[in-house]
């Protein structure tokens, strides 16, 4: 008997081989194994309809592409602009700018990451992450400052020589429970370097105060964990636990976008993984945006139970409530309402506070934009 040969089966199973072999990114990666994927897009939240007025308020406007946010003992918010600004705001609403010298305004870049040192009071220092531009292009770069009522002073260089680019530059700043500053960083465009522990890129690094690499750092430098494409959120629990915000793949095929519990030393995947993919020594994201759903997720906070973080293309406030170490469900809120949606942090005041980004060449910029916006949490239980 003959044996038949089917040209277009033959193909169609090299062709589906190849994808798998490929990784559907065009260079060969580990075979992995697959869990079955989320369901994409979250649960609808709240509409603006569907709470008090006095609930959800505008408490600032007219701002340039705000970017983080940082509350000063005073009472008054002090927020980045990406173009180097910082603009302090008062109760009264007064406000006062300090020009951020060298700030390289770009594509995603500029002036972005802001936190606070845990004793400012005493301190005055605050820390401040920027795009530079120096004799071998560009760079991202944390330097901090003293910052009294009148001016900035006092500058120093905390880290730099990060790799920057038009894209993927991470640059969230926070202070942990440790009294270590946390900083983002994207893969700038290079999805390899996140893989590389010797790269400052595609990481969350962990530093002192003054820039000094803590000594019980998982590696021989400033790298806490790596494996990451474009980190933008970073949030702390009462149990003190990192979560983190990331953004997942570009382009035509975009989702899988990420909220990791981080963890000392762990590897985070990417470029190797993405989604509910699996590989030894690698840690998938605690929630996805599974493969057709983008949140563009950026800045974060924790509050009562639940990581709230801002989407940029997914345009809304999003919560996810935690169990133990898992997410139990995400929620959409205000979804379109305020368009892009940027920073996100709890204020003294216990209320949560995020920030608009409709200025940035992305968004559709609103009247009055940008802004940032005032919630009693009260509303999401």
């Amino acid at each position: 008997m003959k044996l038949r040969v089917r040209p277009l089966r033959i193909l169609l199973a090299v062709g589906i081989f190849a994808a798998l072999a490929y990784g559907f990114r065009g260079e060969v990666v580990n075979f992995v194994f697959l869990r079955p994927q989320t369901p994409p897009g979250p649960q609808q939240g709240l509409r603006r309809e569907d709470v008090r007025e006095e609930d959800v308020t505008v408490v600032a406007d007219g701002l340039d592409v705000p970017w983080a946010l940082a509350f000063l003992p005073d009472g008054s918010l002090l927020v980045s602009e990406r173009p180097g600004r910082l603009v302090r705001i008062a109760e009264d609403g007064d406000r006062r700018s300090y020009a951020i010298d060298g700030v390289r305004h770009a594509g995603e870049g500029g002036l972005m990451g802001l936190a606070l040192h845990p004793d400012f009071a005493a301190t005055g220092w605050i820390y401040v992450c920027l795009t530079a531009e120096d004799e071998a292009g560009f760079e991202n770069r944390v330097e901090r400052y003293r910052l009294d009522e009148e001016r900035l002073g006092e500058r120093k260089v905390i880290i730099d020589a990060i790799p920057a680019a038009s894209f993927h530059n991470g640059c969230r700043l926070g202070f942990g429970p440790d009294g270590y500053l946390y900083v983002t960083t994207g893969d700038a465009g290079s999805p390899r370097r996140s893989q590389d522990r010797r790269s400052l890129a595609g990481k969350i690094l962990r530093l002192t105060a003054d820039g000094e690499v803590p000594s019980d750092n998982p590696f021989a430098g400033p790298a806490y964990s790596y494996g990451h494409r474009n980190p933008q959120g970073l949030a702390w629990d009462e149990r003190g636990r990192l979560w983190s915000t990331e953004h997942g793949r570009s382009g035509g095929g975009s989702g899988f976008d990420e909220l990791n519990l981080v963890e000392r030393g762990s590897n985070y995947g990417w470029p190797e993984i993405e989604g509910d993919e699996t590989a030894p020594g690698m840690k998938p994201p605690v929630l996805h945006s599974g493969p057709s759903y983008t949140w563009a997720p950026s800045g974060a906070a924790y509050l009562d139970g639940r990581v709230f973080f801002g989407g940029l293309r997914g345009e809304a406030l999003y919560e996810a409530r935690i169990r133990g170490s898992r997410a139990a469900g995400l929620r959409a809120h205000f979804q379109g309402e305020f368009g892009r949606i940027r920073a996100v942090r709890v204020g003294p005041d216990g209320f949560l506070y995020f920030s608009t980004s409709n200025r940035d060449g992305r968004g559709r910029r609103r009247s009055g934009d940008d802004k940032i916006v005032q919630v009693n949490p009260a509303v999401f239980r």
